[in-house]
């Protein structure tokens, strides 16, 4: 029998204070061979994430079936409230998997999916929410911008471009060289050897972004994950084209922009702990963020390009698209 009444059906609504939240799923097995240093690099990458967000940030960790260690960790930073949901797994159901579904529970407009192995510095979540802010249709930000990201992905940022809607330019940017080379180390790609080599930068009232990014960290607007990322599991323990497809394609198929900011604020770590950013974490550490986002972040529903379109149609696109772009602007 029930005796009186439930008092939540009284005050009926949740008050939503916060409006970004982070996605981070980890898998560490052991420490034996590649995952060595994992739990070491883990926990650099999550303090990081904890020193350099505000008040109106939430953090969501997925434990996709770690070993005892990883679990203790997680149990006593949920303990003291330094992430707000930890989501555990006894068995690893896949990295993609699991991050969309936890993304996909969330309630805030801009969700950051990060690997384990991210090491994030002051301004991070201030300069891509600004780009969130400022440019028309946002799909996605990484604080990570890449040079060579043009074409991967960003036919929705050419439409923009061709029709005149944002500006594009190709411009040195030395101050990245030296954070780019630890982005392509970090994934055993060749070195840049000139620091000169121009970027392609979009700008928009004055606030400049660069075109396209990599998919280790990236912010992106959650509307994507329910209209152009397949409903159906990948079933794919990570790699493959899982990130491909249920996080790359779909921003670009949405019609919105995907973009990085302007410089280098957070890093690919990969497995080993190196000092260098160790120095990072001390400097986040010194200058811990206690203000308030100044941004608001409107999402845009100006689609160019519409949410249900077929492969075939969207391949099409993205090949006039480019062709269209390398013949009036990529000289």
């Amino acid at each position: 029998m029930r005796i009186g009444m439930n008092p939540q059906k009284e005050e009926r609504k949740v008050i939503l204070n916060t409006n970004h939240r982070i996605v981070i799923v980890v898998y560490i097995p052991n420490e034996e061979g590649f995952y060595k240093d994992s739990l070491s690099v883990f926990k650099l990458s999550l303090d990081s994430l904890i020193a350099t967000v505000n008040s109106h940030v939430a953090i969501t960790v997925i434990n996709n079936g770690s070993y005892e260690k990883v679990s203790d960790l997680l149990g006593q930073y949920f303990k003291e409230k330094k992430i707000d949901t930890l989501i555990s797994h006894n068995l690893n159901i896949g990295k993609i998997d699991a991050q969309i579904g936890a993304a996909r529970g969330a309630r805030e407009k801009l969700i950051t999916l990060t690997d384990a192995d991210i090491l994030f510095s002051n301004g991070w979540q201030e300069k891509v929410e600004e780009i969130f802010s400022v440019f028309p249709n946002v799909g996605s930000v990484s604080p990570i911008p890449v040079r060579t990201g043009l074409y991967a992905g960003t036919s929705s940022v050419l439409k923009y471009i061709i029709l005149k809607k944002i500006k594009v330019k190709f411009i040195e940017i030395p101050e990245n060289f030296k954070n780019f080379n630890k982005f392509l180390s970090s994934i055993n790609w060749d070195l840049d050897t000139d620091k000169n080599l121009k970027w392609p930068v979009v700008e928009h009232n004055k606030i400049k972004a660069i075109i396209g990014s990599a998919h280790q960290v990236l912010t992106i607007d959650r509307d994507i994950l329910f209209t152009t990322s397949p409903s159906n599991p990948s079933l794919t323990l990570v790699g493959g084209n899982s990130e491909h497809n249920y996080v790359d394609v779909p921003i670009d198929k949405s019609g919105k922009l995907r973009l990085a900011t302007f410089n280098n604020y957070a890093f690919h770590i990969g497995n080993k702990v190196e000092d260098w950013m160790i120095d990072i974490q001390q400097k986040n550490i010194e200058n811990t963020l206690t203000s308030k986002s100044k941004f608001n972040v409107p999402i845009s529903s100006d689609d160019l390009f519409n949410s249900k379109l077929d492969n075939k149609v969207y391949g099409l696109k993205k090949k006039l698209l480019k062709k269209l772009f390398s013949f009036f602007y990529d000289k």
